[in-house]
């Protein structure tokens, strides 16, 4: 008989939502049907059973094509990859488990390799912001149970985080917000009409590019001191307005996405968002929170936190001390300045995301792609390593966009036969060892 399996985890987005049942074979094997997840969630369970899905790592030959090889010859081309390169970008990371990491940022140690994620190409001026001014934050759940004055700035979680609204920002009836939609104000600003905008109660619609303009504009507001006509085609009779129903609010959060990190100003917009935040705090509770995309992208600069002390970006080719800066040991800068000798891709997809240069530059290097399907990169490496899918057929800890950590839960077993993120690179670690005790050989 089929069962259900409950309270999972849903390892799309930084919301990762726990409550999400799903039904499995009596063989537990299969996946049959996904509830309470959004369509993309459920998309992303229904993916172990997707057909003609590669079970067994894949070698490119002489010709282009790819020949079914071992774990074993996989993991063993991988290592003299890895010890033969003085330069690796090991890139990814945010669809994987932070078990899984701690051992990558091992390998990487003893290779002297660069460890970058996807925050590389998203909220890394997020998290430059964050290391110049610092940030004053919260829970999600704290969201739900006081939050009654609601800011999106330049994101658009009705598409991005299609549940978020639904569970903790916007509707939901919390400890203190006992009305839900009604008992709170919600506002949105961006730079065109969005399906969030949709549900929000007041649109502010921000001239592309302005939004430090507009954030600074809000701060002088809440002083109390005098604007012009307009900032950033916005009046200023609509600022003064908005500002003073945040003051008038018992708790306010600003949610900001790619709309601020992306544009012109990027982390000095976060800057300006987080001083905002602090100035609405002399006169109610007010904090501000990164819509984080990959549901552990956020986990990946937790571990290199802690480890190294860079949330992204790592250059340990030094291996006696671990470096980081922006736009010097950023993936994409050292790709397109031909920087790295191999490159080593783990949960990720750049082939659908980087600039076309940069993956130009990175199919001309040995690479070595861990993935559990086939994807745009898988098509430029040399090897491409099928695993099973952390949050779906294995376990592992995760990090929320609210920087909490969830273990993630296994819910129907893996092929028969394949191997988890954590035991390939743990065979792989195994084999760095061996071949720099031979002296590299």
């Amino acid at each position: 008989m089929p069962k259900d399996v409950t309270d999972v985890i849903c390892p799309f987005c930084g919301t990762l939502c726990d409550d999400v049942v799903v039904t499995v074979s009596d063989d537990n094997k299969t996946i049959l049907s996904v509830k309470n997840a959004c369509a993309i969630g459920a998309e992303k369970f229904n993916h172990q059973r997707l057909p003609g899905r590669v079970k067994r790592p894949r070698m490119r030959q002489p010709d282009g094509t790819y020949k079914e090889v071992s774990y074993d010859e996989a993991i063993d081309w991988t290592a003299k990859m890895l010890v033969k390169s003085r330069k690796t970008l090991m890139y990814g990371w945010a669809s994987t488990s932070c078990q899984a990491m701690s051992i990558g940022h091992e390998i990487a140690e003893k290779v002297g390799g660069i460890v970058d994620n996807c925050a590389t190409v998203c909220h890394g001026s997020s998290l430059i912001a964050i290391e110049d001014v610092g940030v004053p934050s919260c829970t999600l759940g704290e969201v739900k149970n006081r939050a009654d004055r609601v800011i999106f700035w330049g994101c658009n979680p009705a598409h991005a985080h299609p549940r978020h609204m639904s569970r903790y920002s916007i509707f939901p009836r919390g400890f203190f917000t006992v009305k839900g939609h009604k008992g709170r104000k919600i506002y949105c600003v961006d730079c065109r009409y969005t399906d969030t905008a949709k549900c929000a109660d007041t649109f502010i619609q921000v001239q592309q590019g302005f939004d430090y303009e507009l954030l600074d504009a809000f701060r002088t507001a809440a002083r109390g001191e005098a604007l012009p006509d307009t900032v950033g085609g916005v009046p200023k009779e609509k600022i003064y307005e908005v500002v003073e129903e945040l003051k008038g609010g018992r708790f306010g959060i600003i949610f900001f996405g790619m709309g601020l990190t992306h544009t012109m100003g990027r982390n000095h917009n976060i800057d300006e968002a987080i001083c905002l935040t602090r100035d609405m705090n002399d006169f109610t509770k007010f904090v501000i929170m990164a819509m984080r995309g990959h549901w552990n992208v956020t986990g990946s600069g937790q571990v290199l936190g802690w480890q190294y002390g860079f949330p992204y970006a790592v250059d340990l080719s030094r291996r006696d001390q671990a470096r980081h800066q922006t736009g010097e040991t950023t993936s994409v800068d050292l790709l397109n300045r031909n920087e790295v000798e191999a490159c080593f891709y783990i949960a990720t997809d750049p082939g659908a995301h980087f600039p076309i240069n940069a993956m130009i530059s990175s199919s001309k290097k040995p690479t070595v792609t861990i993935d559990p399907h086939i994807n745009c990169t898988t098509e430029i490496s040399d090897v491409h390593i099928p695993v099973a899918m952390v949050g779906v057929e294995v376990g592992g800890c995760a990090y929320r966009m609210d920087n909490v950590p969830i273990e993630t839960r296994k819910v129907v077993e893996p092929p028969e036969g394949m191997l988890t993120d954590e035991e390939v690179l743990t065979k792989i670690n195994n084999r760095v060892d061996e071949l720099l005790a031979k002296g590299g050989a």
